[in-house]
C-alpha cells in the first residue's frame, strides 16, 4: 500500500514556504528546530524529490517544492475542516482571541457564529487592538491566540489570507482631488501608514496627515464624512466609500498578509479548536493557489 504523507509534515512545510526560515517556522509550529529538520528529510525521502534550494540563509523552495505548496495547503485545509465537523461539542471553558479592528467587523461574525454552534459551553472573550499591541499580549501571556496583519521582523506567524491594500475616499466627496492631500491613517507603528506615506512621497504627491487613530472606525468615519483619504484591506471597505485608482495618480498599493499567532507560553484544546475555525472560515490563499493551476 502506498504511504500516505503525514499532514503535520506538511504544516510544517507550509509555515517554512511561509516565512522562508527553519528557525521561524519552528517558531511558528512550535517545534525545535532539528525537529522541524527531520520532518522536512522524510518529506522529501517520501517523495523522493528536494523540496528546498537554499538561498544564503533563506529556504527557497524548488520547483516541485512549489506544486507540494498547493497540495499541502488544500490538503491542511481539507483537515482542519473534517475535524472541526466531527469535534466534540463537550469543550469548556474560555479562550482568549485578539483581532485588530480592522478586520473584526468583517469576519468575527462568522467566526463567533461557527464556533458558537460547534462549542456552545465555551466562553469566547475577544480584544480588538492593533496587530503590534496584540503581539505584545501574545508574549505577556494575555491571550491565547491573535489574528495579525503579517510583517518583517515580528514574530512568525501562520498566514491563511491575503488581501489587496486599497486607497479609499468618499463616494460622496472630492477629498482626493484636494491639495495637500488629507489622510486619515494608524499610529506611527502602523505598517499600512509606512506604506501609503512611502507610495505617495515616491509619486511627490503633496500630503498631510489630518487623522491619526489605532481604531479603524475613527478614520473611516474621516473618510465618510470626506475629511480624508485612507488605505484599507479589501475587507475594510464600507457602504458610501469609494476605491481610488492609479489612474486618479495613486499608486497600487501591495497585498497584506494576515496570519494567525498562537500563545508561545501554554496551548490548549479550546485555542486550537478556535484556531481550525478561524482558518477554514477565513483561508484564501490554497483557494487562490487552487485557482492558479
Amino acid at each position: 500500500m502506498t504511504a500516505m504523507i503525514d499532514v503535520d509534515q506538511l504544516r510544517t512545510f507550509i509555515a517554512i514556504a511561509e516565512t522562508g526560515s527553519f528557525t521561524k517556522a519552528a517558531e511558528v509550529v512550535h517545534k525545535t528546530q532539528s525537529a522541524v529538520s527531520m520532518q522536512m528529510k522524510r518529506l522529501e525521502e517520501r517523495l523522493a524529490k528536494p523540496i528546498f534550494a537554499r538561498d544564503g540563509r533563506a529556504s527557497k523552495l524548488t520547483e516541485d517544492g512549489e506544486k507540494l505548496l498547493d497540495y499541502a495547503r488544500r490538503i491542511v485545509k481539507l483537515n482542519v475542516e473534517a475535524l472541526a465537523a466531527f469535534s466534540s461539542a463537550e469543550l469548556s471553558g474560555r479562550v482568549r482571541l485578539g483581532v485588530p479592528d480592522d478586520y473584526a467587523d468583517r469576519y468575527l461574525p462568522e467566526i463567533m457564529a461557527r464556533f458558537s454552534r460547534a462549542y456552545p459551553g465555551v466562553e469566547l472573550t475577544v480584544l480588538c487592538e492593533p496587530s503590534v499591541d496584540l503581539l505584545e499580549r501574545i508574549e505577556s501571556n494575555e491571550l491565547d491566540l491573535a489574528i495579525v496583519t503579517a510583517t518583517e521582523g515580528q514574530r512568525p506567524s501562520e498566514a491563511f489570507r491575503r488581501e489587496r491594500l486599497l486607497w479609499v475616499t468618499s463616494s460622496r466627496h472630492g477629498t482626493h482631488c484636494e491639495d495637500p492631500l488629507p489622510l486619515a491613517l494608524g499610529k506611527q507603528s502602523c505598517c499600512w501608514r509606512r506604506v501609503a506615506l512611502d507610495c505617495l512621497e515616491k509619486v511627490g504627491r503633496p500630503h498631510r496627515i489630518l487623522y491619526t487613530s489605532s481604531n479603524a472606525g475613527a478614520y473611516a468615519a474621516a473618510v465618510l464624512a470626506g475629511l480624508a483619504v485612507s488605505v484599507m484591506p479589501e475587507s475594510g471597505l464600507r457602504p458610501g466609500m469609494r476605491v481610488l485608482t492609479p489612474a486618479e495618480g495613486f499608486p497600487e498599493l501591495p497585498f497584506c498578509r494576515i496570519g494567525l499567532v498562537r500563545n508561545p507560553h501554554e496551548s490548549s484544546a479550546l485555542a486550537d479548536a478556535l484556531a481550525e475555525h478561524i482558518i477554514s472560515s477565513l483561508d484564501n490563499l490554497s483557494d487562490a493557489a487552487q485557482a492558479a493551476e
